[in-house]
């Protein structure tokens, strides 16, 4: 599988019905739709499930889930289509087209990029009342994962999506730049000014790009924004969720404060500290600490990184197994929590599957969703440290002996050492966000002003908020 925001692109990436689409567009794209053998099946005894992704990582989850499956619900048949997108937005977009085109999937890969859109568009079934009739069962599942994971994954109090893996936001090096260029790995409370001093040294001492980015809203200059204590949109929470966390976490401390989910608000992306962060790239390219960014979900930038042209950038758990796929030894990379500004604040993204309402097998579908929280499928589903487990009790030292870094415990360690750790800004919206976003920071990069760029984002943020139902 290959991971893409930051989640597995189960594969898998990110990013409200598209302004334009409709039932004529979404017919006429649903022809261009690549699945995988076939396409959605009304048979009472087959369950479809949507995967972001390419046959092969379709085939890969299929091998991986299906056979434990179908023993316990002996019968039912397991049709895995593959829909393969360039980044979550694409996925989306393709999903929502199979939905006009009367042709949905039971069940679909969802990152929180699409967790709000879905439900918001009455899309997603939520699943209190299923959680809560197998709270028993279910109560091992919740206690092994942080509460930061659950609650990005909820809506205006309700639940979409048991959580399979996620990525925050954190730092990774070069460990042979680190000490050609004589620098030292950073303690945890590290800074941005320390950050820039590492950048100089690199510069000065080989070719290597000091620090890449790609344009995307997760890996991107979005992590100095989080940094810096600023976000696109005004951050809030939905009321609600109690039931939630009184049943499943009422010891835990980390659960306080939790309701039903982010609230995204209005928008704030001409904010003064979201302008020095996006001015703060366009500075250090200028000063050739940065090359210009590129594009995607990133996995471009493994590859420079893995043959020594670049020496940090921001990546997720999921960076474990690319640099392992490209070749890098596992001491040959490290990770660090991502560096303070005003503050020390990290981003992250979550991914899992979420039932359809058009689904006619609802019962079975929860089931196969349930069978995804034990540590044999999630093992199976991140297998060669694709992305990171959302079950602490799954992170290892064994887990990471074949791939590294020496520093794995970060991956996990980023919510239990940060509070603040929040999800990437995804309102119902999301789809015009990601894409006005990207738009707005290429323009920055080549105009070299990030005060305009942004002000143009905040005029298209709020026509999106102002249109949007929610």
């Amino acid at each position: 599988m290959r991971a893409v925001h930051g989640h597995t692109q189960h594969q898998v990436s990110r990013r409200g019905f598209l302004a334009g689409v409709g039932a004529t567009a979404g017919m006429a794209a649903a022809a261009s739709v690549g699945l995988s053998g076939c396409g959605a099946s009304s048979s009472k005894n087959t369950l479809t499930i949507a995967v972001n992704g390419t046959q092969s990582a379709a085939t890969a989850i299929s091998q991986a889930t299906g056979p434990a499956f179908k023993q316990a619900h002996p019968g039912i048949d397991l049709n895995f289509m593959a829909i393969n997108g360039t980044d979550w937005n694409d996925y989306f977009t393709k999903i929502l087209t199979l939905i006009v085109s009367g042709n949905p999937p039971d069940l679909t890969s969802v990152a929180t990029e699409g967790l709000q859109l879905f439900a918001a568009k009455g899309i997603a079934e939520p699943l209190n009342s299923y959680v809560m009739s197998d709270k028993a069962s279910l109560q091992g599942f919740f206690s092994d994962v942080h509460p930061v994971l659950i609650e990005s994954m909820m809506y205006q109090g309700d639940l979409y999506v048991l959580p399979t893996d996620f990525n925050a936001g954190n730092m990774f090096f070069s460990t042979e730049l680190l000490d050609k260029a004589g620098a030292s790995y950073p303690g945890d409370n590290w800074t941005k000014d320390d950050f820039y001093d590492m950048a100089q040294k690199w510069a000065r001492a080989s070719d290597a790009v000091a620090w890449d980015w790609v344009v995307r809203l997760w890996g991107s200059w979005t992590s100095w924004m989080y940094a810096n204590n600023a976000n696109l949109l005004s951050e809030g929470r939905w009321p609600g969720g109690s039931w939630m966390w009184d049943t499943f976490y009422q010891n835990d401390p980390a659960a306080q404060g939790r309701q039903g989910g982010w609230h995204w608000g209005a928008p704030t992306a001409n904010d003064p500290a979201v302008v020095d962060a996006l001015q703060y790239m366009i500075d250090l390219r200028n000063q050739r600490l940065s090359a210009a960014p590129d594009v995607g979900g990133g996995g471009t930038l493994q590859g420079l990184f893995a043959s020594d042209h670049i020496a940090m950038t921001i990546g997720g758990g999921f960076w474990a197994g690319g640099l392992h796929t490209a070749g890098m030894a596992p001491d040959q990379y490290d990770v660090q929590y991502f560096p303070a500004w005003s503050v020390q604040k990290h981003l992250l993204g979550d991914a899992g599957y979420a039932m359809l309402k058009s689904s006619n097998k609802k019962e079975i579908a929860w089931e196969f969703m349930k069978s995804l929280t034990e540590p044999a499928a999630l093992g199976a589903l991140i297998t060669g440290n694709t992305s990171t487990p959302t079950r602490r009790s799954m992170m290892t030292a064994s887990r990471y002996a074949p791939t590294g870094p020496v520093h794995w415990p970060v991956f996990y360690g980023t919510l239990d050492k940060f509070p603040n750790t929040t999800p990437i800004p995804a309102p119902p919206y999301y789809q015009q966000l990601a894409t006005a976003f990207n738009a707005r920071t290429t323009q920055a990069m080549y105009s070299g002003s990030a005060k305009s760029a942004l002000d143009g984002l905040q005029g298209d943020l709020e026509a999106f908020a102002s249109t949007s139902s929610t």
